[in-house]
């Protein structure tokens, strides 16, 4: 079942001038890492548009990684809520396993509608396993593969596990699709190839 479409005014990521610091610091963080890139982005710019003193961004992040990982950490969190309401919101077992694209696009309009994926992204501007980032980067992976193989192990099939690697590469097919920008809609023609797959799986 497809979410709401309509944005929540409420919940855009775009920085509030009457904010705590601390959320307007994530707001731009959010905006201008996945926009503009890590290694592009300067801290300077991020305060710049925060609207906050270096001080206050090295009192509740200690520096730019602390940012890094702690923008990264709510966008996971608002991701697994979104997509588990989406989940949630579907009638069948099939539906809940295809509500990972309809989550998509409801996390493009409540949030940045931005292209491609921000976790996959993070992971090639910072390679080293050694950034605290890579700890949310290891959660992400593993909501993804959790989730994805109890959802279709609930659709049934001789082979649950192959359903959900299937949809998980069809899903990264689908988000490389919204950064080429490509023609048509990359989620609905995931979502169509998903729903081939559980079609014949079953």
């Amino acid at each position: 079942m497809a979410q709401d479409p309509r944005p929540d005014p409420a919940d855009h990521s775009a920085p509030k001038p009457d904010a705590p610091p601390r959320t307007r610091l994530l707001d731009a963080a959010d905006e201008l890492f996945y926009r503009d890139g890590i290694a592009r982005t300067s801290v300077d710019r991020v305060l710049e548009q925060a609207h906050v003193s270096p001080g206050t961004l090295y009192a509740h992040f200690g520096g730019k990684d602390g940012l890094i990982t702690a923008a990264l950490q709510r966008r996971l969190d608002r991701w697994d809520r979104i997509w588990q309401e989406a989940v949630d919101a579907a009638d069948t077992p099939a539906g809940k396993l295809l509500a990972l694209f309809d989550a998509v696009a409801t996390y493009r309009n409540r949030h940045i509608p931005a292209r491609g994926c921000a976790f996959l992204a993070t992971g090639t501007e910072l390679p080293s396993p050694e950034h605290p980032a890579h700890a949310v980067l290891a959660a992400e992976s593993a909501l993804l593969g959790t989730r994805l193989t109890l959802l279709a192990d609930a659709v049934g099939g001789p082979d649950p596990a192959t359903l959900a690697a299937d949809v998980l590469l069809v899903y990264d097919g689908a988000m490389a699709g919204l950064l080429r920008g490509w023609e048509p809609d990359p989620l609905a023609h995931g979502r169509a190839v998903a729903a081939r797959l559980i079609a014949n799986g079953r």
